[in-house]
């Protein structure tokens, strides 16, 4: 039983003295300033095609921005929304219309009412059955002889 007990010592002293792996430390340190945001970037869409126009700029330098953004309205007037934000004053923002709006015909010709035709098929035919087998009155009813054994 001593042994027994010995060995088991034995193996958990042996893992614990074993080396440990340990994960190297990283080659690379990620550095994430704690510095205010600054950006600036700006986009413009021309699409003739499907009549989208629209546009922004925009800037940011910590905690104060600004900007402006336009868009072409379905009614062919110019919308120009010029913004500012702060910690101080809040999302302010002042916006403009320029250009007369002109509600003219649509572009498209919807076409006529016209209801649908009559169905062009005709009713399929009833089906045709065979006619009923006539009427015969059922047989007399069968009475077999005894069957004995003839001796």
């Amino acid at each position: 039983m001593y042994a027994k007990i010995a060995i088991v010592l034995a193996l958990v002293a042996a893992t614990q003295c074993a080396p440990q792996y340990h994960a190297p430390p990283p080659a690379y340190k990620p550095a994430y300033p704690d510095a205010p945001a600054k950006y600036d970037f700006a986009y413009e869409v021309a699409d003739a095609h499907t009549g989208d126009y629209h546009s922004q700029h925009e800037t940011r330098d910590g905690d104060y921005v600004v900007g402006t953004y336009s868009l072409i309205e379905a009614d062919g007037t110019k919308r120009v929304v010029e913004y500012t934000a702060d910690e101080h004053t809040g999302f302010n923002a002042v916006v403009k219309k320029e250009g007369t709006p002109s509600y003219g015909p649509p572009a498209y010709k919807p076409a006529a009412y016209k209801p649908a035709p009559p169905p062009a098929y005709a009713p399929p035919p009833p089906p045709a059955y065979p006619a009923p087998a006539p009427y015969a009155p059922a047989p007399a009813p069968y009475k077999p002889a005894p069957a004995y054994p003839k001796y």
